[in-house]
């Protein structure tokens, strides 16, 4: 039986651990799929990327996931809602677009805070996306950007927004590093004291980055805050598109036992 390919684009892409968890669970549940990274350079070309590939489906990371957007044929409700597509499926000869990035992250949520004020630090897709389910799902959320122009999208929407200069604190149940700061160096995703500011108010703070201890997450430790790094938001955003590549014929529950047996080894 020949095997469906899927992959994983982004830049830099190295360190997903997404070939683990989708490889896993291809071979516990019979699947014949396998997954594998690329380092894309050029988000624009994306599209035909993924037909040279000859791939079936993908997950796009930074900071392609606006490309991706672009590139499909169809886009699923939330993801043309919120313009950043992470997950594509080829079906019928056609590119379709989700987001699984939003459904992942508020489970995340959920279990770190009921309720209550969000901070994001980073304007991205991943903002984007996450922004609007966790306002839907209730939660008061405040996008804070070094600089105004990735801001226009949040505040069209009625969102708070502020860049560092005009930001003027307050009080927040979750401070959430949502940019690649700390991805490949040691920088923070706001000026230090604005952070503590922020952080001491804090009952938990998350980084979208996985696999390594951040500056960001490292400063919230120091001053007692419960952090969470961007695992389970990989590892539940992986089940739904792992449900979306395979046609919806697993079971999440067991999706995920498999996935998270792989991010555990």
């Amino acid at each position: 039986m020949s095997r469906e390919l899927f992959a994983i684009f982004g830049n830099p892409v190295d360190h997903s651990k997404s070939p683990l968890m989708h490889n896993r669970a291809f071979r516990e549940l019979g699947y014949p799929g396998c997954y594998g990274r690329y380092l894309l350079e050029a988000g624009e070309r994306l599209r035909e990327t993924f037909l040279a590939l000859g791939l079936k489906g993908a997950n796009i990371t930074v900071p392609h996931k606006e490309h991706a957007y672009r590139a499909c044929d169809e886009l699923d409700p939330f993801a043309r809602q919120v313009g950043a597509v992470n997950t594509i499926v080829l079906r019928d000869g056609k590119l379709h677009g989700y987001n699984t990035d939003a459904p992942g992250f508020l489970q995340v949520v959920r279990e770190s805070i009921p309720s209550g004020c969000v901070l994001f630090l980073g304007a991205g897709g991943t903002a984007q996306s996450s922004a609007v389910m966790l306002r839907d799902a209730g939660y008061e959320v405040t996008i804070l950007n070094r600089s105004a122009p990735r801001l226009g999208y949040f505040r069209e929407l009625g969102f708070e927004t502020a860049t560092w200069e005009e930001f003027d604190g307050g009080r927040f149940d979750l401070v959430v590093n949502m940019s690649s700061a700390g991805l490949e160096d040691e920088s923070l995703p706001a000026p230090e004291e604005l952070l503590r500011r922020v952080l001491r108010e804090a009952k938990a703070a998350v980084d979208v980055i996985y696999g390594r201890q951040t500056p960001f997450l490292r400063l919230a430790k120091a001053l007692g805050v419960p952090t969470r790094d961007g695992s389970d938001m990989l590892l539940y955003q992986g089940v739904i598109a792992f449900d979306y590549f395979t046609g919806e014929r697993y079971d999440r529950k067991e999706i995920e036992e498999w996935m998270r047996g792989a991010l555990e080894l």
